[in-house]
């Protein structure tokens, strides 16, 4: 690892099943060895040779034990990240943990903990947390552009198919709200700033007993609203409107915005289409952070406290969902 610049020589994409995409390298990003597990030596030979990867492994332990990797990036189904991500922090590795980071709040407590006791990091992996559009609509809001803000709605919908995917198990984690519905959540907790006073949460259940379709409505200090919904089974939407006292935004695919993807200034009577930069990788921001973080001791833009906060958001909509009421956080 480079101590003297901004860069990672000697990093690790390591815990994921056999994935077909890969994180890009540039500036902050970890650049250098990726390293994979594709669920069998064999495969993960296989997925090495066609990225050009120096190395493979073929057990979760052999690859968080390697003391030539600095980071992990963990990417299992969703009961496996508190624990593995705690196990890389044991053996000294930061994380950076796909959302949602952890299934419990007690959970996330473990992870903070490992992180302290082995002094590294764990951050959540929000894309949109880090891109040019959100720092953008974060400063239109600070600035006053559409007043206080008083409502956001926002629907996250897509077909996703694939019976045998682990999204579609109760014991992994799965169901629409922990993996889509978390980015609408967590989106207002940052324009708030707050947590939630009350949420109430109603689930349409699969068969097999996941959330397929989830919508909530959080109540938040002052009275201001999200009014969210999100669906495995609909037709692709990705859409949120925030309304101010004085304007709204009007955000196309806020999660994951795209060159064609538009930003509108509603005030006045008139429209004003906000332009922003486009990373050339939509992960480049979450990676360069972790990399400041690791090498300079920089703060996170999402920190584990606040992926604590949203957790217990996640978690009391769950549990409004099985009531039937809301509940009060």
């Amino acid at each position: 690892m480079n101590q003297g610049g901004c860069h990672v020589t000697n990093t690790a994409v390591g815990i994921a099943q056999h994935r077909t995409d890969q994180p890009q390298a540039d500036s902050c990003h970890p650049r250098g060895a990726w390293s994979q597990f594709a669920g069998d030596l064999k495969l993960a030979r296989q997925y090495a040779r066609e990225w050009k990867i120096p190395a493979a492994y073929g057990s979760y332990e052999e690859l968080i034990a390697d003391p030539e990797i600095d980071v992990i990036y963990n990417s299992l189904p969703n009961h496996l990240h508190a624990e593995w991500s705690v196990r890389a922090a044991q053996n000294g590795k930061h994380v950076l943990c796909e959302k949602p980071l952890a299934l419990s709040v007690g959970e996330i407590d473990e992870m903070i903990a490992a992180a302290r006791e082995n002094r590294v990091v764990i951050a959540e992996a929000f894309m949109y947390r880090h891109h040019p559009r959100t720092h953008r609509i974060q400063d239109l809001i600070q600035s006053g552009a559409i007043g206080e803000v008083r409502h956001i709605d926002a629907a996250y919908t897509i077909q996703l198919g694939r019976p045998d995917n682990y999204r579609w198990q109760p014991e992994a984690g799965g169901g629409c709200l922990w993996d889509i519905g978390c980015y609408p959540v967590s989106y207002a907790r940052m324009v708030f700033g707050v947590n939630p006073v009350d949420v109430y949460g109603k689930a349409d259940l699969s068969p097999g007993g996941v959330d397929q379709s989830f919508s909530g409505v959080l109540t938040f200090p002052g009275g201001a609203t999200l009014n969210f919904f999100c669906s495995y089974v609909l037709e692709y939407r990705s859409r949120m409107e925030i309304y101010g006292t004085a304007g709204m935004l009007i955000v196309e695919n806020p999660y994951s915005a795209g060159r064609g993807d538009v930003l509108y200034l509603l005030r006045g009577g008139r429209r004003q289409n906000i332009r922003t930069a486009v990373p050339r990788e939509l992960a480049q921001g979450e990676v360069e952070d972790i990399g400041r973080a690791t090498l300079t001791g920089a703060s996170q833009q999402l920190p584990l406290s606040e992926s604590r906060e949203i957790n217990q958001i996640l978690t009391a909509l769950h549990a409004s969902a099985g009531m039937g009421a809301p509940v009060s956080l």
